[in-house]
């Protein structure tokens, strides 16, 4: 087993490399869905609808996911995911061909199922590591988000005009190829299950210590550190979805930029939403969990501050630059922290119910997203984030205040043993 400094470096590549390839059809559907979806849509409050469905495909499969991954593993539930996202995509370029606004939102929505597979690779990577380089594996994982930065945007622009009478159903072919080239990877992943990956010494059991009780799923939610973790989750989803949904549409359709500058925006959103994820590893150890997800709290405030300033090109880019660095601190941050708040035997569970909740706020996030842009506007929509900021940062300094010695402080102890 090719495992170095507490990490499989073998399972971290191939799921870096899986995030890079499963991840480029979502961002390809965030600039592409809301630009066709003003054209097909029946009104125009409903132009964001194909994203929207992308996520509610999502957050309804996160906790089915989990729990499929609970009874088959990893590496099978994997190969599901993407063998649907093939599927979801052929359906897509159908969906441009017929002009059909029904089936674009179907085709999305199981790109999303997909993703609720997709974002498993960041427990996958925690389970390849020590306890004390969770964070960095997580990291290291999520950097793939990089390549699908690059990646999605591309495909929605070389494959707009594949087809003269299909404009954009040439993105979702590239996408399907993307997704079967996923594929052959994922074969030679390892399970990560506890039995499998012995990193630490193995300990022998105390005859005279009785078996832990095993706890509710209501017990381990009500840790402050899982609210915490779990809170992380919903406002950097939320406020991330909220704005980025809109803003394709709102450059393009309001704003009259062209398609290409709205794909470059998105493009650079997207690679500063997973660029950071090769240092966030090392801030989360030098800095603490709590002080980074802090700094994602400020940058996603930042965000909506600078839409304020305009609606030129260097207003969006700034803006959705900043939106994809406060993510990545905060959701990061989160998703670490809620690794330390379950037993081994408690994560799917855990897993499941936290990505449900945490991608149901954020298909409402994105079914709200074209409605607030229609009738409130670009720089009102993203004033509404901020009471959702100023929650999570509350939270933050009440934890940090209080919990000295948990988690959330720099060098703390590990309050629970990782899967092995």
């Amino acid at each position: 087993m090719a495992i170095a400094d507490g990490l499989d470096l073998r399972n971290l590549l191939l799921l870096s490399s899986g995030q890079a390839l499963g991840s480029a059809g979502v961002s390809m559907v965030v600039l592409v869905g809301g630009i066709v979806g003003s054209r097909l849509a029946p009104s125009p409050a409903w132009s964001t609808l194909p994203v929207a469905a992308m996520v509610v495909g999502l957050a309804a499969s996160s906790a089915p996911a989990a729990l499929l991954m609970k009874r088959i593993g990893r590496r099978p539930g994997f190969l599901l995911g993407a063998a649907l996202a093939i599927v979801a995509s052929g359906l897509g370029a159908l969906a441009m061909a017929r002009d059909s606004f029904l089936l674009l939102c179907a085709a999305t929505a199981l790109i999303g199922a997909n993703g609720a597979f997709v974002n498993q690779y960041r427990f996958a990577a925690a389970e390849s590591a020590d306890e004390a380089r969770a964070g960095k594996a997580v990291s290291l994982v999520l950097a793939g988000g990089v390549v699908a930065g690059l990646l999605g945007p591309l495909l929605g622009r070389l494959g707009k005009d594949w087809f003269a009478a299909a404009p954009f159903a040439g993105s979702f072919l590239l996408a399907a190829f993307l997704y079967a080239a996923c594929a052959p990877l994922l074969f030679f992943l390892r399970d990560p299950r506890p039995a499998a990956r012995p990193l630490e010494p193995a300990r022998q059991p105390d005859a005279s210590q009785q078996p832990e009780a095993a706890r509710s799923l209501r017990a381990i939610l009500a840790q402050p550190q899982a609210l915490a973790a779990l809170l992380a989750g919903i406002v950097s989803f939320a406020v991330m979805t909220f704005s980025m949904t809109a803003a394709p549409v709102s450059m393009h359709v309001l704003d009259h930029h062209s398609v290409n500058q709205a794909g470059f925006v998105i493009q650079s959103h997207i690679v500063a939403m997973y660029l950071p994820s090769f240092f966030t590893g090392f801030l989360l150890g030098r800095l603490g969990l709590g002080r980074v997800m802090l700094l994602g709290v400020l940058l996603l405030a930042a965000s909506s501050g600078v839409t304020l300033l305009g609606g030129r090109l260097p207003h969006y880019w700034t803006a959705l630059v900043l939106l994809g660095l406060g993510w990545n601190f905060l959701f990061l941050g989160g998703t670490t922290l809620l690794t330390r708040s379950y037993r081994p035997e408690e994560r799917f569970q855990v897993q499941g119910v936290n990505d449900l909740l945490v991608f149901g706020f954020q298909a409402a996030a994105s079914l709200l997203s074209g409605t607030a842009l229609f009738g409130l506007g670009w720089k009102a929509l993203n004033l509404l984030n901020l009471p959702l900021l100023a929650l999570m940062l509350a939270v933050l300094l009440v934890m940090q205040a209080s919990l000295r010695a948990s988690p959330l402080s720099p060098g703390s102890p590990v309050r629970r043993s990782r899967p092995r």
